[in-house]
């Protein structure tokens, strides 16, 4: 989503009379006209807050209540185009903002002091590391606690507040601490818009006596954002396209592969210019699944050295030149570090940087308008595509099995791919789901999100919750392993509750099954659940609901075609149990190879 956002404009009223009138009208970012002042009683910093958040672009916040933010909430409620969907625990509703903010291009949560904050800091992490907009506000202590020595509950004994603060200036890319009422406008603005600026996360504190209290500052409605967008040095983006233009226009069989900074660069349009442009043969990194489009013609799958998709990866590194658009290369994306690549035949382009093998590098360069410029310069060359159709085998089908035979992974997957749609969006949970689902061709419009960077197991559960509010109208198949789905299960509770529709698939397999594959041991088995009856009791005859458990194709065949047919407007929750060493084959591989990485004995001192 391209939120429209830039330099802030000064909202404050002409005098200090809170009531005082002014003239015209301002448009919100959705095109809605409000008169410009707000009366006596509503110009309060909780009626702002909530003006901001709908005006870029968030209608659903995720919260979990707490003394500190409790009159807060009611602030938040009492905004028309607000949702306040309560969690059943701080990491899911950050989870949740993830998975909002995944869609919408921004998300928010709010929780309370420290006992919150620290709750959710792990999902905030997530948030940081995909490069995600989220706006995290938490209820702080009462503002004239502050400088005294007093110990307040929620904390660690300390008279010391800024433990929580601490904690969060190293996942958010901004602090705001408001705990007076003078310059809370611009703190809450600032930090609003530095979210969107950089694409991160930003940490809000608000002292809890402060959101009901008019002040001048709150008079007026929000005027809109309107930020400057950020733009190419002129020079270096042309020094940067002819180096690139002529770099690869003398390659014999050039390719492109898109990765996850896609997203953050806003460049994913840019991008599929370039591919249509060149005729290459277009990859997607792991990370970047979803950003680029599977059903475009020259589409050779993903790029995962040692696990990519078949004959992927042997027409990647078999070129004499690459361009990797927004790559991140770290231990699990490039399988233990074994990716058979060369600096020098490659062209690294991220966000606002371009790398042309071993030099020159050209910085203030924005990845969109490097792409576009690209474009109009690349000389038509399919040989890389041609070599990848003439070597391209069919993939197999799955071994038949017998009606009553015990489901396999494989033929699970098989029958998920038959489901996807444009109307609907895939959730794939850290494990096994990863690889399983990488395998997945997405057709035109079907949502992908996983969170591979942060790699945190229970992210599905919070981030489906969130993705299925944001886009209503998609069906989303989240892909669940049990070990993931006992750190967060609760907030199916919150599903139901918002009248989601998502179908789950829980991967019954006994454990963690990632783990098994790079060190195994007896931590990684865990005890089973009766998850339907699980799910049963969190249903408790409110909502719509329908739950199964499958062991075999047939059952599996029949699970599908209700949880798509009869069932289709209930939430589904479809346990699949399988063999305790039922993995891909990629898993194996993988896991093997991140074994050898992270077993590396230290280096001679």
């Amino acid at each position: 989503m391209d939120t429209k956002i830039g330099s802030l404009d000064n909202c404050k009223p002409a005098s200090n009379d809170v009531c005082s009138p002014v003239n015209g009208t301002v448009s919100t970012i959705q095109g809605s006209v409000y008169p410009a002042f707000v009366n006596c009683s509503e110009a309060t910093l909780g009626r702002h807050l909530a003006r901001r958040l709908v005006q870029i672009g968030v209608n659903d916040v995720f919260s979990v209540p707490g003394d500190f933010n409790l009159t807060l909430l009611d602030h938040l409620i009492a905004e028309p185009g607000l949702n306040l969907i309560g969690c059943c625990n701080e990491l899911n509703a950050g989870y949740a903002a993830d998975g909002y903010a995944r869609s919408r291009g921004v998300g928010a949560c709010v929780v309370t002091f420290t006992v919150g904050g620290l709750s959710v800091l792990n999902a905030i992490a997530g948030a940081y590391s995909e490069s995600l907009p989220l706006i995290c506000i938490v209820g702080g202590p009462n503002s004239n606690d502050y400088g005294t020595n007093r110990i307040l509950h929620h904390t660690v004994g300390l008279p010391d507040f800024s433990q929580e603060l601490r904690c969060f200036q190293t996942v958010t890319c901004y602090q705001a601490v408001v705990n007076n009422l003078e310059d809370a406008h611009d703190m809450i603005d600032t930090a609003i818009s530095t979210a969107l600026k950089e694409s991160k996360p930003v940490y809000i504190s608000i002292g809890c006596n402060l959101a009901a209290i008019p002040h001048p500052t709150f008079a007026r409605e929000p005027v809109p954002f309107a930020l400057s967008p950020k733009l190419s040095n002129k020079m270096g983006l042309e020094a940067a396209v002819e180096a690139a233009a002529e770099f690869l226009n003398k390659a014999v069989k050039p390719v492109l592969v898109g990765g996850p900074k896609l997203r953050v660069a806003k460049a994913c349009e840019a991008f599929v210019e370039l591919v249509d442009a060149g005729g290459y043969a277009v990859a997607v990194m792991p990370s970047g699944k979803g950003l680029v489009p599977e059903h475009h013609p020259h589409f050779i799958g993903t790029y995962w050295g040692a696990v990519s998709t078949a004959f992927c990866a042997e027409i990647v590194e078999s070129a004499d030149a690459y361009l990797f658009a927004g790559p991140i290369y770290n231990d699990y994306s490039s399988v233990g570090y074994s990716l058979l690549l060369k600096k020098e035949k490659a062209i690294i382009v991220q966000p606002d940087r371009v790398v042309i093998g071993n030099g020159p590098a050209f910085g203030c360069v924005l990845m969109k308008d490097f792409l576009r410029e690209l474009a109009k310069r690349l000389k038509h060359n399919n040989t890389a595509y041609e070599n990848y159709h003439r070597i391209f085998v069919p993939e197999g089908q799955p071994l038949k099995a017998a009606p009553k035979d015990p489901l396999r992974v494989n033929v699970l997957f098989q029958h998920i791919q038959k489901m996807l749609s444009s109307d609907s969006a895939v959730i794939a949970e850290t494990g096994d789901s990863w690889f399983n689902c990488q395998k997945l061709k997405l057709p035109a419009g079907c949502g992908y999100e996983f969170q591979m960077q942060y790699g945190s197991i229970g992210w599905s559960v919070g981030a489906t919750l969130g993705y299925a509010q944001a886009v209503p109208e998609k069906r989303v198949i989240a892909c669940i392993g049990d070990g993931s789905f006992q750190v967060t299960a609760q907030d199916v509770s919150t599903m139901l509750r918002c009248g989601q529709k998502t179908i789950i698939f829980l991967i019954n397999n006994g454990g963690y099954t990632i783990e098994v594959e790079i060190h195994d041991g007896p931590y990684n088995v865990i005890k089973n659940w009766n998850y339907t009856a699980l799910v049963d009791a969190i249903h408790n005859g409110e909502g719509k609901c329908w739950t199964t458990k499958v062991f075999c194709e047939k059952e599996l065949i029949e699970a599908i075609e209700t949880a798509t047919g009869a069932k289709k407007d209930c939430l589904c929750f479809i346990e699949v149990i399988v063999h305790k060493d039922d993995t891909s084959k990629e898993l194996l591989e993988w896991g093997s190879r991140v074994s050898a990485a992270n077993s590396r004995p230290p280096n001679p001192q």
